[in-house]
């Protein structure tokens, strides 16, 4: 029985006794109690667990009451519950004479989700900094609403037991806690304090202790105000704290962590600290103070920041505490500090203080640890505003693990995700589950990491694999994987896993046009795709538009160099007259011997990959326009030339036109008139900004032309270049004037982090098409 049903419907008596399997986000999160003291107050008797379910709840009593404990349950569950479905069965009557909290079972298919770590709550802070309170300033308070959650979790059903806190047997005083139903921490499984609870303490690089509990947190706050960077472990994994004011210490950081010129985040001691660096919308702030608590990219304004923070960036990628243990250094500081993930560029966050002893060497000055283990890495989530709502650029702590409901969905695919920003699913019936954010898998320790993050999940959701789905790219780390695995192996291609991924997120259903715009993907063609127009119907895809193609010289080199792509795309606008545009600033960027270098390889087509991709047209540009000629991070010339489109109206509008190949062929989107016209207004002056808003503006425009010509209603929007608020807001604008339907990501990255989510529900959908499983 779904959601909506009612338990009379099953019976006419006064009196009878159900029993209720909850499912959802229903364990740590006080669902228990909840249920208890509701029974209690209707005069229900009967009891209440944690199942591999879900919640399973047996009462009886007056039917009356138990229509209400019902419609509780459902409309007005524990803040941070979410009830996806309730089954009810009537069952005999048994007299029971009390309602009661039982101990968990395990038995069974495991269908319970698995709750996300929670932000502190207010209750739980104003203990902390409360003199007279037994937590005052106990860096690992928590109660049913707020803590550790998914970084703790060995095993389901959710207790203590199956938690890294099994290592902290609760002293009396918590044990009455956790025993009272009058109690917040009634059955608060990781419920702890000073006298039975983790530790602080603070070690020297050696791993020698300095001093421990609260003094090591003072002495590491001291250690931060003298410049040094301190290695701090937190709910998911390390931090390097450093004051963010402080030009060298950030400097120093960067160097240590080799970490060029990509932003760092900051934390805030509070809202009031933020607003006197950071203009805050009132939905930036919701999200800033919201459980998830994630990093948040917001303009910023003025004050101390040091400028190593964010080079030559407008945004910063702010955050509040989310930790007793982080509003606690912050309140002792009282500035804003760097709080980036423990880590050396391109690795995982390291989760173990005998670890971080080593791989942390020579970036960290101290270590402020605690004894309290961590059960898998969960870095920060990041998100920015667009639209007017929330996009989840990384979807990390806070929001992983939540599933996603798929229609059709049935148990055992194994989805391995991309090669950059790298998460992995497995589905259940009807639903997936992705991991948090894993990363990218450039080095073995990564790989290392990608792998205990399916065995993890396979481990804690119980479901065996019997299918495996990969991308179409047969050199990706997370391709060797799936073929090692040992089970059937489809491959979905890169851009349509983002159709799919955008779709599964809002339940959607063919037909669809979608547009799936970013760096690079495996093409069937054997090309690099990129800038993408895929008609998704119900038999299938098919490749209706994409940009047109240019080449990249010296291949991946293009990649971390704008100017190649700039030089790629003027050879095939102008042929080998682009080598004499030398006012032009990426043809000025080369020597003499470079272009010739380049143009041997353009006109040979050597180490020249054709590619269709958006992202390097955006690269491109941005050379053109003097903003970008080297990037040290992915997307660093994109963002500059979205940034510079800040304040300038979309008076113009760049031509992209679209040509006509032959029939049953792709319509090509071809980018000629909007580099002519870019060209013609950067050599009459016109800033780089004006040429960004007119070159934005047209990119939108066509993808509307697009799809009025393809006559389809619904469009969906996938892929890292829509992480550009410019380009999606304009887009959106565009579809709705001609009459369409934009859908675009919001709690699902529209980078490679939602690719996973894309190949599960393709997979799913081709057995739905064929009508027998793929495996």
């Amino acid at each position: 029985m779904d959601l909506a049903a009612s338990p009379t419907e099953s019976g006419t008596g006064a009196h009878k006794r159900i029993r209720l399997l909850v499912h959802g986000a229903v364990q740590g999160v006080g669902f228990r109690p909840f249920v208890y003291q509701r029974a209690r107050t209707l005069e229900l008797s009967g009891w209440v667990e944690n199942s591999a379910q879900g919640l399973t709840v047996e009462v009886e009593g007056d039917s009356a009451n138990m229509d209400t404990l019902v419609r509780l349950i459902r409309e007005t569950p524990p803040p941070n519950a979410a009830v996806t479905a309730i089954e009810i069965q009537e069952i005999d009557w048994r007299g029971d004479e009390a309602f009661a909290i039982r101990a968990s079972t395990v038995s069974g298919a495991r269908t319970a989700e698995v709750l996300p770590d929670l932000a502190t709550c207010d209750d739980c802070l104003r203990e902390l900094f409360d003199p007279a309170d037994r937590r005052h300033l106990y860096p690992f308070t928590n109660c049913t609403q707020c803590g550790p959650r998914y970084s703790i979790i060995e095993d389901i059903p959710y207790d203590r037991a199956r938690t890294s806190m099994r290592h902290f047997p609760m002293c009396p005083a918590c044990t009455a806690e956790y025993g009272n139903p009058e109690n917040r921490r009634f059955h608060a499984e990781p419920n702890a304090c000073p006298a039975c609870g983790p530790q602080l303490a603070l070690w020297t690089t050696a791993g020698e202790v300095v001093t421990c509990h609260h003094d090591a947190l003072l002495a590491a706050a001291s250690a931060v105000r003298q410049g040094r960077i301190v290695a701090v472990k937190g709910i998911g994994g390390f931090h390097l704290i450093v004051d963010a004011r402080n030009e060298t210490a950030v400097q120093r950081l960067r160097r240590r962590k080799r970490r060029e010129e990509k932003p760092f985040a900051v934390m805030f001691p509070s809202l009031t600290t933020l607003r006197e660096v950071c203009g805050l919308s009132p939905v930036e702030e919701a999200l800033l103070v919201s459980p998830a608590r994630p990093i948040v990219l917001i303009r910023r304004k003025s004050g101390p920041i040091a400028s190593a923070v964010a080079p030559a960036n407008p945004w910063l990628g702010v955050l509040l505490p989310y930790a007793p243990l982080h509003h606690l250094l912050m309140h002792e500081l009282g500035f804003p500090v760097v709080a980036t993930s423990g880590n050396v560029a391109n690795e995982p966050i390291v989760t173990d203080e005998r670890e971080a002893l080593g791989r942390l060497a020579g970036i960290a000055d101290l270590f402020l640890v605690h004894d309290r283990s961590i059960a898998r890495p969960v870095d920060d989530s990041v998100a920015r505003i667009v639209c007017g709502r929330e996009l989840i650029l990384r979807r990390a702590r806070g929001y992983a693990p939540a599933s996603v409901s798929v229609k059709g969905m049935h148990a055992g695919i194994l989805a391995m995700g991309g090669h950059l920003k790298t998460t992995i699913v497995l589905s259940g019936t009807d639903r997936v589950v992705m991991s948090g954010h894993i990363g990218d898998l450039e080095t073995a320790a990564a790989r290392t990491v990608h792998a205990r993050a399916v065995a993890d999940s396979v481990r804690l959701q119980d479901v065996e694999p019997r299918l495996v789905v990969r991308d179409l790219h047969p050199d990706y780390a997370s391709a060797h994987a799936a073929e090692a695995a040992g089970l059937p192996v489809i491959a979905v291609q890169h851009h349509v896993a983002h159709v799919a991924a955008c779709m599964a997120e809002h339940g959607l259903a063919p037909p669809v046009l979608g547009v799936a715009w970013d760096g690079a993907g495996y093409g069937p063609d054997g090309t690099i795709w990129g800038g993408e127009f895929l008609l998704v119907t119900a038999a299938g895809w098919r490749r209706v538009a994409h940009l047109r193609p240019f080449r990249l010289p010296g291949g991946a080199a293009a990649m971390r160099e704008p100017r190649r792509a700039a030089l790629g795309l003027l050879y095939e606008a102008f042929g080998e007259d682009a080598f004499a545009m030398t006012a032009l600033a990426p043809v000025a960027a080369f020597t003499p011997a470079e272009r010739s270098v380049l143009r041997a390889q353009l006109e040979r087509r050597v180490n020249a990959p054709v590619t269709s991709s958006a992202g390097r047209l955006f690269d491109a540009l941005a050379a053109l326009c003097g903003l970008r000629q080297r990037a040290s991070y992915e997307g660093q010339a994109a963002a500059a030339l979205e940034w510079a489109a800040e304040g300038h109206a979309s008076s113009q509008c760049y031509e992209f036109a679209l040509r006509e190949v032959g029939k049953d062929e792709a319509l090509i989107v071809d980018w000629q008139p909007a580099l002519e016209a870019s060209l013609a207004d950067l050599r009459a002056g016109s800033e780089a900004g004006a040429v960004s808003a007119a070159f934005h503006a047209g990119l939108a425009a066509v993808i509307a032309a697009v799809a009025q010509r393809t006559g389809e209603h619904c469009v969906v929007l996938s892929g890292g270049c829509f992480q550009n608020a410019r380009l999606t807001e304009t887009t959106v604008t565009a579809l709705r004037a001609v009459g369409c339907k934009p859908a675009w990501h919001r709690r699902v990255p529209p980078n490679d982090g939602g690719i996973a989510l894309g190949q599960a529900a393709w997979a799913a959908w081709t057995e739905q098409r064929s009508g027998m499983p793929c495996a």
